[in-house]
């Protein structure tokens, strides 16, 4: 069976059978593709250990039009899509290379960036609470703080999606997998103040502000975008003075770091950020770092 083939039955498998979202499965129809420009349309069952080792060494070497090229983490990204390809081959007993056979290149993981506690003071400070404006993004910077939520997650939030009496909402997030969402007292009551501001009916929670669109019933046309509301966030950070670079992520990062600093558990925090593999949530316990230097400047003792 030729590959071209398989890659479009993978991908319905992917959407269909493991519900994968849409953008996930674009990637891996992106990456596969770039597979099939190297290897052609061949047979799976002659992908072997050499091809493999000479499309590691196409995807060091490739450039786009732009002379643009692959980082490792994209590179990783590639053979990640490859080797669940194979995995999908090997459930329908298709011969070919054991996904086994796929090592991934050793990637750097990047230093997470959060802000301190003075430095989040200042970045809340800076959104005029007279506007309406200035009242939606103190809500969304408080939500994406106080909720740990994606980006993704917060523009896709609509009205009746949030309880503020209780202070919790379900999202549903990367795979399709829903989890709960808590909220700190002063981000229901930044939410509040900004929809009691609004004067429509339209569904989504954070809405563009201006234009004469044409209406339409949803709404969704005023939709606030990811792209816009990383704008916002970057735009406050400056006017806050902070130099690092500040984007929504930053504020999940903050998020979690608080958590871990303050002493919850890895598990917990695994399950509030929506994190399938644990490993991904360890990159937080970073921030133990002080807690060690304090326990070994007490407790340890030189040998007279």
């Amino acid at each position: 069976m030729v590959l071209s083939e398989l890659i479009t039955d993978f991908l319905e498998y992917l959407e269909i059978e493991k519900n994968r979202a849409q953008k996930t499965t674009e990637n891996y129809h992106l990456y596969l593709m770039r597979f099939f420009e190297f290897a052609d349309d061949v047979e799976v069952g002659k992908i072997n250990d050499e091809l493999i080792r000479r499309y590691r060494l196409w995807l060091a070497r490739y450039q786009n039009e732009q002379d643009g090229t692959l980082s490792k983490t994209t590179q990783s990204y590639h053979l990640i899509a490859l080797r669940h390809f194979l995995r999908y081959l090997a459930k329908r007993n298709i011969a070919s290379l054991s996904p086994d056979k796929i090592e991934l290149p050793s990637v750097k993981r990047p230093q997470v960036t959060f802000l301190a506690k003075e430095e989040l003071n200042n970045l809340f400070a800076q959104p005029d609470r007279s506007t309406l404006a200035g009242k939606r993004d103190i809500a969304i910077l408080h939500l994406l703080y106080s909720g740990g939520l994606r980006v993704s997650e917060l523009v896709n939030l609509n009205c009746d999606h949030i309880n503020l009496k209780r202070r919790e909402f379900m999202v549903r997030g990367k795979g399709q997998k829903d989890r709960p969402i808590f909220i700190s007292l002063e981000a229901a009551e930044h939410l509040q103040d900004y929809l009691d501001a609004r004067d429509d009916t339209l569904q989504p929670l954070f809405l563009r502000i201006g234009g004469h669109e044409q209406v339409d019933r949803s709404g969704d046309y005023k939709r606030l975008t990811a792209r816009s509301v990383q704008r916002i966030v970057s735009n406050y950070a400056k006017l806050a003075g902070i130099t690092k670079k500040v984007s929504p992520h930053t504020l999940r990062h903050s998020f979690a770091t608080g958590l871990v600093s303050r002493g919850a558990d890895l598990r917990s925090v695994q399950a509030m950020l929506g994190h399938s593999n644990i490993a991904t949530t360890q990159v937080y316990t970073h921030v133990t770092d002080p807690h060690l230097r304090k326990v070994h400047e007490q407790f340890h003792q030189e040998i007279d």
